[in-house]
């Protein structure tokens, strides 16, 4: 095994024949669509639905195909020219029906008798969903002038914007041990094993915010008032708004997250008082030692290794994903070694038009690595889940796409540390889980309480550098309490984070917390339950795409809004904050 995805299921090459008949397949059906939104007066809303809707189930797969074979080369080696073109031109082609589909989109808004039709046919009651969405939706959708400007100002106003904190951050350098080092460098010396290391890397990570802060401050001024003038355009009541209905989530749902998650924060800065005093720092941990490594985890697993010892694990657990990570091995579905050219990180995509995904990791043999494939086949069950939903029923909001990859670490990690046999490595494998939730409940709070002040502000006024650092600073306050020494946070994390530079997608911040905690708690109940909550749990996944997020909860048996909920899962943290201190104390 060389380690390497296989992409033949798809096509063998762009010199493949299918891939020039799909390419040629993708201009006659945009031709399709675009003379069926011109022709919508000549048919019954009855007729036009069931026509469209192949028409539409056709091209989603279609261009699943194509988008999915370039941009997984793409991914593979970044140096690829030839599939950065090939994108280019689907992205030209996908966009030549934009405009017909949102008249399509606005005529299927406008069918009086839409809930009748729904009920009278079987295939328009399975899109159900999604042709209510598209209803609902178009209440906050502007006339096709406007669209089309707010489309074209974007591009040289928010999209701009955000390239320029892109460029400034992936561009700036600091002096390092007599070295210029690159933002992202720096950083990734946090979870260095040497405190001097760290220290020095933190102080270099400042120096780089300094030099960018003003331009990033003008960016992030600009795509929030763009945010803010488009929601009211559209009659959101706030960017807030805006992102909850688009995760298809209530808003008590997420007072209950946020209510729950202040009530347990103290537990969290208990942890990390316990482990600054590990570290030789009184009443509280400085901000560069928060990813210092703890403990010892020396086991090194090669691939093979790690798929066996994922498949032992889930023969117990869901023996369903343990065939799915056989599967994905056998097929050659995963690229699993770092190498030049390779992007970074680790994902999973799907490709629903065969039925199958891809997942790369830049795999090293840690455990570490082995949490990261369990993360990201887990998003491979998801999609196992949701490819016998129809081909427009597949998509699913952002708060509940990281349920099943982090069902899977939390299955993972809970064998790990019951099969752990020294202290030290009880100590690793509760501080990288500790580490990992202290981030998704304080520095996602710090973040959403840092974003929401900004938009409560941005309207009235301009706000420089100074002043963000100021309020990202009172965020943190809040967020890590007496955990943190208060001299050591970092008032500049507002500029190194993308999420906040998105004019299409504010608050992405709140999802991170919401999936953690989701998942934590459907845990808890397959704990409970045992084998008896799986098809619950698999009915609840293949849901997602065509439900709010409430109502997919309630087929396990989970009311998230309430506070309750979010509670226990928070609770289900103790034991292993209590492990931590007690190995940390002795």
């Amino acid at each position: 095994m060389d380690g390497k995805w296989s992409l033949d299921a798809l096509y063998s090459g762009y010199d493949d024949p299918q891939y020039a008949a799909d390419m040629r397949r993708a201009d006659v059906l945009s031709e399709q669509i675009n003379a069926f939104a011109n022709t919508l007066k000549e048919r019954s809303a009855w007729e036009n639905l069931l026509a469209v809707l192949p028409l539409l189930e056709q091209e989603a797969e279609l261009y699943d195909k194509l988008f999915s074979f370039c941009m997984l080369k793409q991914s593979a080696n970044t140096a690829d020219a030839q599939s950065a073109s090939y994108i280019g031109r689907l992205n030209q082609k996908i966009s030549s029906t934009a405009k017909a589909k949102t008249v399509i989109n606005q005529y299927i808004a406008g069918i009086e008798e839409l809930d009748t039709l729904i009920a009278e046919e079987p295939l328009l009651s399975e899109y159900a969903y999604y042709l209510r969405c598209i209803r609902e939706d178009a209440k906050y959708l502007l006339n096709d002038a406007v669209e089309e400007a707010l489309a074209k100002y974007s591009m040289s106003g928010g999209d701009a914007w955000s390239d320029l904190q892109a460029y400034v951050t992936s561009s700036v350098k600091a002096e390092y041990h007599g070295e210029m080092r690159t933002l992202s460098a720096l950083r990734n010396l946090a979870y260095d094993a040497d405190p001097a290391v760290r220290r020095a890397a933190y102080t270099a990570e400042l120096a780089c915010y300094e030099q960018i802060k003003d331009a990033a401050a003008f960016a992030l001024n600009s795509i929030k008032l763009q945010t803010i003038s488009e929601c009211e355009l559209r009659g959101y009541a706030s960017a807030l708004d805006k992102t909850l209905y688009e995760s298809r989530m209530k808003p008590e749902t997420l007072e209950a997250l946020l209510a729950a998650m202040q009530e347990y924060m103290p537990n969290f800065h208990t942890y990390l008082k316990a482990k600054g005093k590990a570290l030789g720092h009184k009443n509280g941990l400085p901000w560069q030692d928060m990813f210092a490594p703890m403990g010892s985890n020396e086991q090194k697993y090669t691939a093979e290794q790690a798929k066996e010892y994922l498949k032992e694990i889930f023969d117990k657990v869901n023996p369903y994903m343990s065939e799915i990570i056989e599967k994905a091995f056998r097929e050659n579905w995963i690229d699993f070694y770092p190498r030049e050219g390779k992007v970074g990180g680790a994902f999973c995509a799907d490709i629903s038009a065969i039925k199958q995904f891809r997942v790369l990791t830049n795999f090293d043999g840690s455990f570490s690595s082995v949490t990261t494939l369990a993360h990201e086949l887990g998003h491979g069950y998801h999609d196992f889940m949701v490819q016998d939903n129809r081909p427009l029923n597949r998509s699913y909001s952002m708060p509940v796409a990281e349920t099943a990859s982090t069902f899977n670490e939390n299955v993972v990690m809970g064998e790990a540390l019951a099969g752990a046999k020294t202290d030290a490595e009880k100590l690793a494998l509760a501080e990288a889980e500790l580490m990992e939730v202290t981030q998704i409940i304080c520095d996602i709070y710090s973040r959403y309480l840092f974003e929401k002040s900004v938009f409560d502000s941005r309207k009235e006024e301009f706000m420089f550098a100074d002043q963000l650092c100021d309020m990202m600073k009172q965020a943190q306050i809040q967020a890590y309490g007496d955990g943190i020494l208060p001299e050591t946070l970092n008032p500049y994390m507002w500029v190194c984070k993308s999420h906040y530079y998105s004019a299409d997608l504010a608050f992405y911040n709140y999802p991170y917390a919401f999936g953690g905690l989701f998942a934590r708690g459907l845990y808890a109940m397959y704990l409970k339950e045992g084998e008896a909550f799986l098809p619950k749990y698999n009915e609840m996944l293949r849901s997602t795409p065509v439900t709010g997020v409430e109502e997919a909860a309630m087929i396990c048996g989970a009311d998230i809004t309430k506070k309750e909920f979010w509670l226990q899962s928070l609770q289900s943290y103790t034991p292993v904050i209590e492990l931590f201190c007690q190995l940390t104390e002795g």
